[in-house]
């Protein structure tokens, strides 16, 4: 029995890490890495799974998909420019035409500053085409998103960047 399950989770893993579309490392404002992500296409989105260290304790943080995949520490990762929006809507959930393809749901922080993140994103895609997020950027802001400010929900300082890869 032993043989059979060491070569049941050995022909699994491979076929586990293809279904990984693609991956990013969050760097914080001073480029130390704090985390990683990982991007799964679906016939109907983008599933992303992230685990990010050193974040403000006790916090809801907001998570969003950025335009420019550069995540420049000199620049407090202004350098990923605004939030993904190829359909050029409103900013946020709760706003009259949004939200951006880029605006997903705030993210809550731990005790000892960890993220542990699952967020499926209907309107983006790792394929070809306008809604592509490949080369973009996942960011992590200081403050929760309120979901209608413009033009990017007073989230607050940039945290976290990650290009997607």
């Amino acid at each position: 029995m032993k043989q059979f399950s060491m070569i049941f989770a050995i022909t699994l893993f491979p076929v586990a890490a293809m279904a990984q579309d693609a991956t990013a490392k969050f760097v914080n404002t001073d480029g130390a890495e704090i985390g990683s992500a990982s991007l799964t296409a679906t016939a109907a989105g983008v599933l992303i799974k992230a685990e990010i260290g050193e974040l403000p304790p006790e916090s809801w943080v907001a998570f969003h998909i950025h335009e420019t995949g550069t995540c420049d520490p000199a620049t407090k990762h202004d350098s990923a420019g605004g939030h993904f929006n190829p359909s050029g809507v409103e900013h946020g959930y709760l706003s009259e035409t949004g939200p951006h393809a880029g605006d997903m749901p705030n993210q809550r922080v731990d005790a000892t500053g960890f993220a542990r993140i699952e967020v499926f994103n209907p309107s983006a895609t790792l394929s070809e085409g306008e809604n592509s997020i490949k080369s973009r950027a996942l960011m992590v802001h200081a403050k929760a998103d309120d979901y209608s400010s413009q033009p990017s929900g007073a989230a607050g300082d940039r945290l976290a960047c990650a290009v997607i890869e």
